[in-house]
């Protein structure tokens, strides 16, 4: 069987986790989640954003650089939890556009960011989740973790942005973009099945199209 490295992409709270671990049960995927437990950064961040948002993307793209040659390295299929390229292309930017980062730290960040990623193969498959950011607010809310109590509206938006930004010149792979508010996949074995479905069609190189076209019942 072809190995497969797949990354999952989203805004905050569109179900990349819950997706990947059940992909990964699913298809017997080996599963990469992100760093947030053991990242050294992550308070300090959140206690002055302007002061550490440098060291925290250092870190981040340093992490995710050794998961995704880890990853490349294993003989089985891969499925990866939030994926490098949105450390710079969604989070640097969007910390650099509310001005936690300077000018010259973002280039400098870049400047790194690009000689690394370069570097690295590209993945076979990256599938990008989407849900209304109403949608991702009361997701954030109803699973009440601390870290996240100071997402706001402006600043899902503004992700949501980059995001489309992003993808419309990313040409590293095929992309499939999933809408996960009509998508139940934790509790609906129905809906994984057709997500499932549609990462095989998408691998075996069948044309995009948009997923799921219209709500689905069960």
């Amino acid at each position: 069987m072809t190995k497969r490295l797949v990354v999952v992409a989203g805004n905050i709270a569109t179900g990349k986790t819950s997706l990947t671990e059940r992909i990964g049960a699913r298809l017997g995927w080996y599963t990469a989640f992100e760093s947030v437990v053991d990242n050294p950064y992550l308070a300090d961040f959140y206690a002055d954003m302007r002061a550490w948002a440098f060291h925290l993307q250092i870190f981040f793209l340093g992490h995710r650089a050794q998961q995704y040659l880890q990853m490349v390295q294993i003989p089985q299929s891969v499925i990866i939890d939030r994926s490098i390229y949105e450390d710079a292309h969604i989070f640097a930017r969007a910390l650099y556009q509310i001005g936690s980062l300077s000018e010259r730290d973002y280039q400098s960040y870049r400047t790194v960011f690009d000689l690394i990623v370069n570097q690295l193969p590209p993945p076979d498959l990256l599938i990008y989740l989407q849900a209304p950011v109403e949608v991702l607010i009361e997701r954030i809310r109803q699973r009440g973790r601390s870290i996240e109590s100071g997402i706001t509206v402006d600043y899902l938006k503004l992700l949501e942005t980059l995001y489309e930004d992003w993808l419309q010149t990313f040409d590293l792979c095929p992309v499939l973009t999933i809408r996960t508010d009509d998508l139940d996949y934790v509790h609906h074995p129905k809906h994984l099945n057709l997500v499932v479905e549609r990462i095989r069609e998408r691998l075996s190189g069948k044309e995009e199209v948009v997923f799921p076209p219209s709500p689905i019942d069960g």
